[in-house]
């Protein structure tokens, strides 16, 4: 089962990366690097409004609902009830979903197809790399350990 609710959690991830870029990837431009997103404003493909707006309608539309996910399998579908047990099945899950995220979408989708490429900003390619490209796997790799940690704390809690 857990290996089901992993690839749910994984097709969640690609559904909202396939909604928000429905109309262009400078849809979720704000994922992008600083000066990528400064060319896309200056060459009149969106605002930094248009961008804040984004990335809280993405925070909203997918990141609340790849967290609550992992709650309601682990503890609604599996009947967790302890901290660890939950703690290991809410961290498969997420990490899962972070590595599915660093490798397919971060490292090949985005780096190696034309389908993220954002007309007039082709030279600033890689768009993910540095401080961000490490960022992301330190996220992923310790943060979402974590946030584990912290989800499967507060379930333990409420749930006895």
């Amino acid at each position: 089962m857990l290996i089901i609710e992993c690839i749910a959690d994984c097709f969640l991830l690609i559904m909202s990366c396939i909604v928000a870029i429905a109309n262009g990837p400078v849809g979720m431009v704000y994922f992008y690097e600083k000066e990528v997103q400064e060319r896309a404003i200056s060459n009149g493909l969106t605002t930094q409004e248009k961008i804040d707006r984004g990335i809280k309608l993405y925070l909203l539309y997918s990141v609340i609902p790849l967290i609550v996910f992992p709650l309601i399998a682990v503890y609604g579908v599996n009947g967790a009830r302890s901290f660890g047990e939950g703690f290991i099945q809410i961290l498969v899950i997420i990490m899962a979903t972070g590595l599915f995220d660093r490798i397919f979408i971060d490292w090949y989708w985005v780096g190696k197809t034309k389908a993220w490429i954002i007309e007039g900003t082709e030279d600033l390619r890689p768009y993910i790399y540095g401080k961000t490209l490490i960022g992301k796997w330190v996220g992923t790799l310790i943060g979402f350990p974590i946030l584990a940690a912290i989800l499967a704390g507060a379930m333990s809690l409420i749930i006895k």
